[in-house]
């Protein structure tokens, strides 16, 4: 190896960087056991993938995935709503010090036709987004995820928990009931041994809802 050679290195998200930089956060470990196998493909979950990823894989864990947090802060007009009722459906939140434990799957590379698809399916305000995430095996890897950042034209702030369970509560789209989604995730989270506070306040939430429409009807 030449001392040109020397003096780069390609990091976790196949960036060339120099040899010395060891702050950049796609920076692939110098130990093979903690990081994924070169030509790998995963993707991370953390909403109706996990629950309904809709794709063959060839592995499977869960994953966590540190400064972020589940939010339903995303209008969905095409699955969970209408262009007239939006519902409402989960992204990711930047949050210091946060994790959200998720499912990471392992595609059969290439799967460029398969993330194409994902693509389709994860729209309305969603972007494809690499991140780091860490695998139960402990093994650090890069993922392919689709998150709805805050600005979008379907991003909804500044609404309380209560505002979102009311909106989903009752809100329906092509994909079945807004309900129906918050519950499945919970209990695929649930399955996992995945403990999120925030699914749990706002299933108790919706749940109270209907509850209370059916003793008064």
């Amino acid at each position: 190896m030449g001392l040109s050679d020397a003096l780069w290195r390609t990091d976790g998200c196949g960036n060339t960087l120099a040899a010395t930089d060891e702050n950049n956060v796609c920076m692939k470990p110098e130990s093979d056991k903690l990081t994924g196998r070169v030509g790998e493909v995963w993707v991370f979950g953390y909403g109706s993938l996990i629950w309904r990823p809709g794709f063959e894989y060839d592995d499977k864990q869960v994953a966590v995935l540190a400064g972020y947090q589940r939010s339903f802060s995303q209008a969905s007009h095409d699955h969970r709503g209408t262009a007239e009722a939006p519902g409402r459906v989960v992204t990711l939140a930047p949050s210091t010090g946060a994790q959200c434990k998720g499912v990471a799957f392992r595609l059969p590379a290439p799967a460029t036709e398969l993330l194409s698809a994902l693509d389709i399916r994860e729209q309305d305000g969603y972007e494809r987004t690499h991140v780091e995430v860490i695998l139960s095996s402990g093994a650090s890897v890069s993922a392919i995820t689709w998150i709805a950042s805050r600005g979008n034209p379907s991003w909804r702030d500044h609404e309380s928990l209560d505002d979102i369970a009311q909106l989903i509560a009752y809100r329906k789209g092509p994909s079945g009931t807004n309900r129906e989604y918050l519950f499945e995730l919970e209990g695929a989270l649930e399955k996992l041994e995945i403990r999120d506070e925030y699914i749990n306040d706002l299933s108790v939430l919706v749940r109270a809802l209907r509850y209370r429409e059916i003793n008064q009807g």
